[in-house]
């Protein structure tokens, strides 16, 4: 999966703009694709050249012109290609976070502790953010969007337990830490 079928996707249901493409790239999908807001306009060029999209152009008086793309029927075949191919193994996302947690041992165990603090609250964020997504939205989603906003918020709720229990565990020890700290320094 690439930025163009996740286009080609969205221009399946109807015309947009640029503008409203991008939109939800950053609402629906940025929960479950990770894209490059400054690749969808060179993409969207590329499609066009490509007889996968036109564009129709818009003349607005007082505003920039408006620019509105359409999927053409070649590029239905290519989306239709794409969702009869076989299922790509997630590549999962690069998370910084994951990378310091996992070296967290060569730094205080309260750094490591305001990471797994700020993720949460980062991670309950976008939990709240798709649940309101859904609630707003569940009565016209069809199937599968239910699916896969469900998948979205378990997994963030899995997440969030594992950080939290971590947290747990984690402060034991910076407690522990200290108490011994305290303790060495009376003796």
């Amino acid at each position: 999966m690439n930025s163009q079928d996740v286009i080609l996707g969205i221009l399946m249901k109807r015309s947009l703009t640029g503008y409203e493409i991008k939109g939800l790239f950053e609402d629906v999908f940025s929960f479950f694709y990770s894209s490059s807001f400054g690749t969808i306009y060179p993409v969207l060029n590329r499609m066009e050249k490509e007889n996968l999209i036109k564009k129709e152009v818009v003349i607005q008086s007082g505003k920039p012109n408006k620019n509105i793309f359409t999927i053409t029927q070649y590029g239905k075949e290519r989306f239709n290609n794409y969702l009869n191919s076989p299922l790509e193994a997630d590549e999962g996302t690069k998370s910084d976070f994951l990378m310091r947690l996992y070296f967290g041992h060569f730094v205080s165990y309260d750094l490591v502790v305001g990471w797994l603090k700020q993720t949460e609250e980062h991670i309950q964020f976008k939990l709240d953010a798709l649940r309101e997504r859904y609630s707003i939205n569940k009565d016209t989603m069809q199937p599968p969007h239910i699916i896969c906003m469900e998948i979205g918020i378990k997994g963030y709720s899995a997440k969030l337990e594992a950080i939290r229990e971590g947290l747990v565990r984690l402060e034991r020890l910076v407690q522990e830490e200290r108490e011994q700290n305290d303790g060495s320094t009376f003796e």
